[in-house]
């Protein structure tokens, strides 16, 4: 982290982000970044780093697990995996969510694309949903034609998309645009992954308190994050049940998997959000996973554990199906 020490503060959203005049920012709690690696000694997995689009820059980091010589030219699903973070810090090449996708993609045996869109502050909402949008066209299109490990090994035909948190978020907004809106080439989004998704409203659900609910992190983030927003925390992007959003019957994916923790302050966001797609008449499959003591992301956050272990294997189910 940089030395801001006398500097002037603009804006800050304490503890995660410090805005100064002079147009610096400061994440404190970001996890390190670490390069990508050739071959990883725990999994196997090998990993690099890619530019997907010059401008805007849109960079991301490329997984592709161990194959044996039998299985040179295997084709395999394709995971695009979007990062949490608030959409504020966190990034690709995080150590922690390195370390989650070698572990995911060792396990599901995919080649993954984990897309590192730019985030708030210094790029407001919607800019990340638009990065997210163009590096999955990018999948679909000319990075299957052009990039090597997708080209020898991806499967535009089981592609999917998954993400934690505010990455839960962007997927669930990528997979009601693909609903709508075709990518490139007609290549259709096989399923979508949203564990610990972050969704938010004006009025609590499930056990979310009344008091206090207009300062709770959700509520802060987004209007950090997206002061613009038209409805505010009723935007269909954080509130898909609202008024104003499209039905959910729309979601441009055959499968769909939720995954939810007891200790998170998302949790009812999650179940509330599966009840809603039932209820839309969305034809696909929808699943819910219920981890009970664990708390918001607890797969990145606290890997190695039983209960990390579980999920990842849960999700790697869902992505060799």
């Amino acid at each position: 982290m940089a030395c801001n020490i006398g500097k002037e503060v603009d804006r800050e959203f304490l503890p995660y982000v410090t805005v100064y005049k002079d147009g610096s920012v400061d994440r404190p709690l970001e996890t390190p970044f670490v390069p990508p690696t050739p071959h990883d000694p725990a999994t196997g997995v090998s990993s690099k780093d890619i530019t997907i689009s010059e401008n805007p820059l849109i960079k991301a980091r490329l997984f592709l697990p161990k194959l044996a010589d039998s299985e040179s030219s295997l084709k395999i699903p394709i995971l695009v995996y979007y990062h949490g973070g608030g959409f504020l810090f966190e990034s690709a090449f995080s150590a922690d969510h390195h370390l989650f996708l070698n572990t995911l993609v060792s396990e599901a045996k995919v080649v993954a694309v984990s897309v590192e869109y730019r985030r708030a502050p210094e790029h407001v909402l919607p800019i990340a949903y638009e990065d997210s949008w163009a590096a999955l066209n990018w999948v679909a299109g000319s990075g299957s034609e052009t990039e090597p490990w997708l080209k020898k090994h991806g499967d535009l035909g089981r592609l999917f998309i998954g993400g934690d948190s505010s990455g839960a978020n962007i997927v669930h907004n990528l997979a009601m645009r693909a609903g709508k809106e075709s990518l490139h080439g007609g290549v259709k989004i096989l399923g979508a992954l949203l564990t610990h998704p972050h969704f938010w409203s004006s009025k609590p659900v499930g056990t979310e308190s009344i008091e206090g609910h207009e300062n709770a992190a959700p509520y802060v983030v987004w209007n950090f994050v997206y002061p613009t927003a038209p409805g505010g925390i009723d935007n269909p992007m954080i509130n898909p049940l609202s008024p104003e959003a499209p039905s959910l019957q729309g979601l441009g994916c055959s499968r769909l998997l939720v995954s939810v923790a007891e200790e998170d302050l998302l949790r009812d966001r999650g179940v509330w959000y599966v009840e809603g797609v039932k209820k839309s008449g969305w034809i696909g499959d929808v699943e819910l996973v219920d981890v009970e003591g664990e708390g918001h992301a607890f797969q990145i956050l606290r890997p190695g554990t039983e209960n990390a272990n579980k999920l990842i294997k849960r999700l790697a189910d869902f992505l060799q199906k």
